[in-house]
């Protein structure tokens, strides 16, 4: 009679990404491919290739800032993919989290890192904050018709950032490992190299 061995469950991550961000980048992608497609397929010269180094600079940095950022987060770890950096931070590493006009995490070390994924909406806060107000005006209690405590509402951002702190403070006593940091070549070295390209040919 053989045993089998059984590997534990992976912690399933929570995502967390900006709609309209990459929405945003997938229209300005589309809008560059048909311009630079009708300079490349009509243009004279050195035009053709000089639009060739200037899609390969721009686009990796459009995709770096609205497709590319995400925010993951499960029992073990929180994983930042910011434009051009991934972060991986267990939650024993992490000290807390900031919200101002950007909202950032902060390891034990005092180093802040940027989440690009969960902006900070003063519209939708003020959307909130209008729709506080008018409850109070039309003096609506805190209960519900069941007598039940009604949670107040919160923008998409805060509710993320509010998961993110529950998260935290459940494991971070448990979770091991240290902080990761890599730096995002696959955005770098296009970019830089189309910047190259588009620098020589404008020069020449």
């Amino acid at each position: 009679m053989t045993s089998s061995q059984t590997t534990p469950p992976q912690a399933r991550d929570r995502s967390y990404r900006s709609p309209a961000g990459i929405a945003g980048g997938v229209v300005l992608i589309l809008i560059g491919a048909w311009m630079g497609g009708d300079a490349v397929a009509y243009g004279d010269g050195r035009t053709p290739w000089t639009v060739l180094a200037g899609l390969l600079f721009v686009v990796p940095l459009v995709v770096a800032f609205t497709i590319r950022p995400a925010v993951f987060g499960n029992e073990e770890r929180l994983r930042l993919r910011n434009p051009f950096r991934d972060v991986t931070l267990p939650w024993s590493a992490v000290s807390g989290f900031k919200s101002g006009y950007s909202n950032e995490v902060v390891d034990e070390a005092g180093t802040k890192y940027q989440l690009w994924s969960i902006p900070v909406s003063l519209r939708g806060r003020r959307k909130v904050q209008r729709q506080q107000m008018r409850a109070a005006k039309g003096g609506r209690t805190a209960t519900g018709a069941s007598g039940l405590p009604v949670t107040e509402p919160r923008s998409t951002g805060d509710q993320a950032m509010d998961e993110l702190r529950e998260l935290h403070e459940a494991h971070a006593e448990t979770a091991q490992g240290t902080t990761k940091v890599r730096w995002a070549y696959e955005i770098i070295a296009p970019a830089l190299a189309g910047a190259v390209l588009l620098v020589v040919l404008l020069a020449i």
